[in-house]
């Protein structure tokens, strides 16, 4: 029989029990590995991938990885200049791949923006160059990869860093020889190039850093160089000013610092460039080793910049108001640019108390779709809305009809000759006055004795002329009218509105006409008609005699007519009103089209008023003598 043998584990020696213990922790301790992953919410971990310097303040992944790679993170973090130019040196010895070129300008930029140098802006934007526009095509960029816009923008801040001024409100753009981290750079720069047609550029202001408010949409083209917004005065400010730009107005430049064989010039101590400034409007791109290259624009900035000014704003009381001098009367009218021949003119026309800040939204929209940006070029008509609209309207006829005579005086452009006038609330009124033939009746309702019989001086005769006896302008084909008292405001019937006008005061030189015709014509002052003139508000009283006469009087043959009716409120718009004007009274029955909007009186920057303008607008260029082969897209925006 066999006796049952007795088991004795064996008993582990030290380095196994080690061994032992070990695999016991780390399988407890699985989440400690030295390496592992973790799930994260996924906009975190973009944010983290796609953040750069411009963004976050702190280099990129990318950037780092660099810096990391070739031993220099915790050089950078200690001494960053040492570190720069180390890897700057390995780069000059071709030792490494494109992405330390690209990891130098973001470097380089993220030291500038801690020790407020410019040498390390102008070496950030020379280093960004060199990774944009190498002279080997072999080390052309993939379109794909972040670092290309990443890189687009860092010479585009940089540059503007570079040139601004101590307290980085203006750039100021010149020659010379500036220095560098690693030696300095030679800059040629034509003072030429601040003239611009008949008028030279003025205080360079960096549009990307402008927040922007008021603006429903901000538009900005993405490309290369520093976007800024630049004032205008004339050349020669003695000589006879030719055009109708305003003062106020800021137009979208563009500086594009231009650098040749970058890689190989970066690689000694003197690098020469040349500095460039571009105007969009004349060409919206550069070329660059042969390759068409777009400008970075921001439009919208310098767009809310010129309608920024205070002055404007003031101007709607004062200008209902009148004060002596609100308007001057050099600039009526207005445009944010230079004329350019073969666009069509599109005449905004304000309402009452308001002024051309208004349009601001309408402009934004349009003139940054590339379909009406190729086509239309936009004026704006400043008045005193408390002097009686006949008056007005006359000032309206004549800024349009002197402009026409001065820009274009052999009549060699067809499409200033298809002008499109758009008008607001009274601002409508002025516009159908621009096509309409009157005769004798406004006239009549200051006397029925015949106007040539009437005793008068030259002066006040003409002036009357002008203003009460119209003709259509030929060169006015369409009209539109938004929220226009054809009929009359049911408003301006009120007392309150007829208390308020009694504090307006007439131009001095209508006060002079109705002194004229009071000494010479007794009658007429025994009627009424010269103690008491009217003002706008008694003009667009429903059953005046003013609103009564326009109200029945067509629009000329072969002038395009368009209403937009804003009516508050969800009920039938036939009875409804904008707090304003009433629909039937804004309704008119033979115009083109009619667009009935929700919404209170001021609609002009509402979305559905602006696509309705772009439509009439891309209809009226489809009519035009110049109309071309390009179909309108609803896309084509830029």
């Amino acid at each position: 029989m066999r006796l049952p043998v007795a088991f004795h584990p064996r008993r582990p020696t030290p380095a196994l029990g080690a061994l032992v213990l070990a695999s016991l922790v780390l399988t407890g301790l699985g989440c400690a590995t030295p390496i592992g992953v973790k799930r994260a919410d996924p906009h975190a971990v973009h944010r983290m991938l796609s953040g750069n310097v411009l963004s976050t303040g702190e280099p990129s992944v990318l950037a780092r990885n660099v810096l990391q790679r070739y031993g220099l993170d915790a050089v950078f973090d200690d001494k960053p200049e040492v570190a720069l130019e180390t890897l700057r040196a390995r780069v000059n010895a071709g030792a490494t791949t494109r992405g330390a070129v690209y990891g130098l300008a973001e470097l380089y930029f993220y030291h500038a923006e801690r020790s407020h140098s410019r040498p390390d802006y102008l070496a950030s934007a020379l280093w960004a160059y060199a990774y944009l526009f190498p002279e080997d095509a072999s080390d052309a960029i993939d379109p794909l990869d972040p670092r290309m816009r990443w890189a687009s923008d860092l010479y585009n801040r940089a540059l503007t860093a570079a040139f601004e001024e101590e307290d980085a409100a203006r750039v100021e753009l010149r020659a010379g020889t500036f220095p560098l981290p690693f030696g300095e750079v030679v800059v040629d720069f034509d003072p030429e190039s601040f003239a611009w047609r008949d008028r030279r550029f003025v205080a360079l202001v960096p549009t990307a850093e402008l927040r922007v408010r008021g603006l429903r949409s901000r538009y900005r083209r993405p490309g290369i160089g520093a976007p800024l917004a630049a004032s205008t005065v004339p050349v020669d400010e003695s000589a006879p000013v030719l055009d109708i730009v305003s003062a106020d107005a800021k137009v979208s430049v563009t500086a594009f610092l231009r650098v040749e064989r970058p890689r190989e010039q970066l690689k000694g101590s003197v690098v020469h460039a040349t500095l460039e400034l571009h105007v969009p409007f004349e060409r919206d791109y550069v070329e660059i080793e042969g390759d068409t290259v777009p400008l970075e624009l921001e439009p919208s900035a310098a767009l809310a910049a010129t309608f920024a000014e205070p002055a404007g704003w003031k101007r709607e009381i004062w200008g209902f108001l009148q004060r002596i001098g609100a308007v001057d009367e050099r600039s009526r009218l207005t445009a944010l640019a230079p004329y350019r021949a073969g666009k069509f003119p599109v005449v905004f026309v304000h309402g009452t108390a308001s002024s051309a800040g208004r349009w601001a939204e309408m402009t934004n929209d349009l003139e940054n779709d590339g379909y009406i940006q190729d086509r239309f070029q936009f004026w704006y008509f400043h008045y005193d809305t408390g002097n009686p609209i006949t008056y007005s309207a006359m000032l309206l006829r004549q800024a349009l009809s002197d402009a026409v005579a001065r820009l274009d005086p052999q009549g060699r452009d067809p499409a200033l000759h298809r002008m499109v006038v758009i008008g607001h609330s009274q601002g409508g009124l002025l516009t159908k006055m621009t096509a309409v033939d009157s005769g004798d009746r406004f006239w009549r309702n200051v006397s029925e004795k015949p106007f040539s019989e009437t005793k008068m001086s030259d002066e006040t005769r003409r002036l009357l002329e002008g203003a009460l006896f119209l003709e259509p302008l030929p060169f006015v084909t369409r009209l539109v009218f938004i929220a226009t008292p054809q009929r009359g405001s049911y408003v301006a019937g009120n007392r309150v509105a007829h208390w308020v006008s009694r504090f307006v005061n007439m131009p001095l030189n209508l006060v002079g006409v109705m002194g004229d015709l009071a000494r010479g014509n007794t009658e007429l002052y025994q009627l009424g008609s010269l103690r008491h003139p009217p003002t706008s508000v008694d003009n667009m009283t429903p059953g005046s005699p003013f609103i009564d006469v326009l109200s029945s009087l067509s629009v000329a043959p072969g002038v395009a007519t368009h209403s937009i009716i804003p009516v508050k409120g969800e009920g039938a718009f036939e009875a409804g009103n904008d707090g304003v004007v009433k629909y039937a009274s804004a309704h008119l029955d033979d115009t083109e089209s009619e667009l009935v909007v929700r919404s209170p009186h001021s609609c002009q920057a509402l979305a559905e008023t602006i696509q309705e303008v772009r439509r009439i607008l891309v209809e009226h260029a489809a009519d035009g003598a110049l109309v071309t082969s390009q179909a309108p897209k609803q896309g084509d925006e830029r």
